[in-house]
């Protein structure tokens, strides 16, 4: 069973976003999956390195963390539920 956590406002989410260093993301959110987690908003940081147009993938801002680029748009964060 999967669990959506909308909007940046919500105290909830606003920790997510403080956690994954996006508090500045324009819309994003949480899906939780049992002990994991994805965040799905939009790639807002300057990438001084040829990215991929399709998919990129990079280790996160924290130990454990996975970051998925999509279409040099769409930041997806995959790490373990808190």
């Amino acid at each position: 069973m999967a669990t959506v956590t909308t909007g940046i406002g919500s105290r909830l989410a606003s920790g997510i976003a403080s956690r994954f260093g996006q508090e500045y993301a324009p819309m994003s959110f949480l899906l939780r999956f049992g002990k994991r987690e994805m965040l799905v908003c939009r790639d807002f940081r300057k990438r001084f390195y040829p990215v991929n147009p399709v998919i990129e993938c990079d280790t996160g801002v924290q130990p454990g963390h996975i970051e998925v680029l999509l279409f040099g748009r769409w930041l997806l964060i995959l790490s373990k539920a808190h």
